[in-house]
């Protein structure tokens, strides 16, 4: 995990400043309250400052990496880096809930019954399934977190790819063999080599983003035609390393 260092200056004492720019640390005579009363704006309530907090975070790590020094993020959100730790008291607690807002928050149930829907096509299915998937992760911070953070191996990854594993991965191999009739996993455990040939897949899904994000390179055609064609060569091509089919 990632170990605050020396130079994160918890113990320097700085002016309290708030989220919200109207707000002032002086406070107003007595007359200059009862002029504004009606126009200053109330302050953020504890939820509300939160999310704001968190929300920067993502924003700040995904541009910075998350060497990013929390005291360089209290300043861009205007506090102090004391009321920072109010409400995460370590950097690892605001990773942590960087890591939630991005990578689970993002994650929909509906998924895993969109994979396994046998009333559709399976070539369908999983191109509907990683065009929406596409939207999520195809995004500036989420692809630029995920680099930074295996970057820095602080687990996140390998939480986030285990996941993936258990709600996508096991699933498209057990349709992928029901659509060829061979058994299912439930009877003959998922080969390493099918688990590549999905890797394969999601990997190319994602780089389309690490193009875009960390090579500065654009797509140059519709992002659902990629999709769909790399769906459909998968496909064409996974076959050959299923396993036999069960003889009758």
């Amino acid at each position: 995990m990632y170990r605050l260092g020396k130079d994160e200056g918890l113990g320097v004492r700085t002016p309290k400043v708030f989220l919200n720019p109207k707000e002032s640390a002086v406070k107003p005579s007595a007359k200059a309250r009862s002029r504004t009363a009606t126009r200053e704006p109330q302050r953020l309530d504890p939820t509300q400052r939160e999310a704001i907090i968190a929300r920067e975070a993502v924003a700040f790590f995904a541009e910075h990496g998350f060497e990013g020094q929390t005291r360089e993020l209290a300043k861009r959100l205007r506090i102090t880096q004391p009321l920072l730790y109010r409400y995460f008291p370590t950097k690892e607690a605001l990773i942590e809930r960087v890591y939630q807002e991005v990578f689970v928050g993002g994650w929909k149930a509906s998924w895993g019954k969109l994979i396994t829907d046998r009333a559709a096509p399976l070539r369908s299915r999983l191109a509907q399934f990683y065009r929406e998937y596409a939207e999520v992760i195809l995004t500036y911070e989420w692809i630029r977190l995920f680099m930074f953070a295996g970057l820095r191996d602080l687990g996140l990854n390998a939480r986030y790819l285990k996941m993936l594993r258990e709600r996508v991965f096991e699933k498209v191999i057990e349709e992928i063999r029901a659509e060829y009739g061979r058994p299912s996993i439930s009877e003959l455990p998922i080969t390493v080599l099918e688990i590549e040939m999905i890797w394969g897949l999601h990997a190319a899904i994602f780089y389309l983003g690490v193009r875009q994000f960390i090579y500065s390179m654009p797509l140059e055609t519709d992002l659902n035609s990629i999709i769909d064609a790399k769906v459909a060569t998968f496909l064409n091509g996974v076959r050959c390393v299923l396993p036999a089919r069960v003889k009758a």
